[in-house]
């Protein structure tokens, strides 16, 4: 009894720097700069207008988008394999200035035609451009599915916003390349659809839309399929890592043309620790599901050195751990095509903004669709004050 009097004889002073030592002992092993969405909000569509031409280039076929904050641009990849025009970005601007997006606030306002590495324009069939990531020199990385039925490899290559040209190439590891026997590599039109880089433009990643075929089965209906993350550094420009990400299963509801589609279209890189948002699409039949979900890849076993999934059996490998942040479906919009999308400019209130756009695919059935989103992120040092200070926000 006399021991515990004496503790609380220790002064107040004692216990504050008890309670400092432990918060910075927790602040050493957790990643300060890791963050998390805790809310999503939905702040407004925009639409381009049908048979749109600039620069006498048909706009559409908008698969990837990224976001220039310097310049106060959007980057958009169309992916028309040269039937339309060569291959392209588009430069947008869209306004968000009044906390939401308004119809009439997306511009398409230049047209750069991409170039090869001898500054010649590519082949109609030689691309199918899906995705695009700014870097800090001027220049973006983009992605292409490639064509495994012509035995095109996909590809990541570096290029010059300024004049269209090809200046690096990423290598690409064999176990993702088509070959005759049709017994490895990427799916037709389900390859390298998504591209991103991290914060401080260290590492690259992209992703297969569906699984390798050696992986296992391409997403049917009520079946998901396991993707590839691949990930890069572009200190030295190697692939260094790998990562197994399983899309959800879709149920149509109403599928009277009897043609599904369903994969990976997207990632965003939030943080430097291995955090993203991705983006999972599905042609249901009847309209489209879309969803996102927070991603991360703390714990999720490095599967770079396996070839085949099938072969060793996948039951035991740790994929990355997903949870749901939004069924665009619970929203008052008729969904199209959505396939890209990128944080754009903090709004008025200081919160982050998030946009999605779609692949028309040159259909006039189709729309490029832009949607707006207001996102919450918080820091994990935030969510440490949470939780020792739970009045916090009261």
């Amino acid at each position: 009894m006399q021991l515990m009097k004496n503790i609380f004889k220790i002064p107040r002073i004692i216990y504050f720097f008890i309670t400092i030592i432990i918060i910075i002992l927790l602040l050493k092993f957790l990643p300060i700069n890791a963050v998390e969405i805790s809310s999503i909000d939905f702040i407004g569509e925009a639409t381009l207008a049908k048979g749109l031409n600039l620069q006498k280039t048909q706009i559409g076929g908008l698969s990837g988008i990224t976001y220039d904050a310097k310049n106060n641009f959007y980057y958009g990849i169309s992916d028309d394999r040269g039937q339309k025009a060569n291959a392209r970005l588009y430069t947008l601007t869209i306004d968000l200035s009044k906390g939401s997006l308004q119809q009439g606030r997306v511009v398409p306002v230049n047209v750069t035609t991409l170039l090869n590495e001898n500054a010649q324009t590519f082949r109609p069939g030689e691309t199918d451009t899906e995705g695009i990531a700014l870097t800090n020199k001027a220049t973006v990385f983009i992605s292409s599915e490639g064509d495994a039925a012509k035995l095109i490899n996909p590809f990541i290559k570096e290029f010059s916003l300024s004049s269209g040209r090809e200046i690096a190439t990423l290598p690409i590891p064999n176990k993702f390349l088509p070959d005759k026997s049709n017994q490895k590599g990427i799916r037709n039109n389900l390859a390298f659809e998504t591209l991103t880089i991290t914060p401080d433009k260290k590492h690259l990643f992209t992703a297969t839309e569906n699984a390798l075929i050696q992986d296992g089965v391409a997403a049917k209906a009520n079946i998901g399929t396991p993707c590839r993350i691949l990930q890069y550094n572009l200190l030295n420009n190697q692939p260094e890592k790998e990562f197994l990400y399983q899309t959800e299963p879709v149920s149509p509801f109403l599928n009277v043309t009897g043609k599904f589609a369903s994969g990976l279209p997207d990632l965003l890189a939030l943080d430097n620790q291995g955090h993203f948002l991705s983006l999972e699409r599905s042609f249901t039949g009847l309209g489209f599901a879309i969803s996102l979900f927070q991603v991360s890849l703390e714990g999720a076993d490095d599967i770079y050195k396996i070839d085949s999934l099938l072969a060793v059996g996948s039951k035991n490998i740790k994929t990355v751990h997903k949870k749901l942040l939004l069924d665009l479906r619970t929203l008052d919009v008729l969904l199209d095509n959505i396939e890209g999308l990128t944080l754009g400019p903090k709004l008025p209130d200081g919160q982050q903004s998030l946009i999605l756009i779609s692949d028309n695919n040159f259909n006039v059935l189709q729309r490029t669709q832009i949607l707006a989103f207001k996102i919450k992120i918080e820091t994990s040092l935030i969510r440490l004050l949470r939780r020792l200070l739970p009045n916090l926000n009261r």
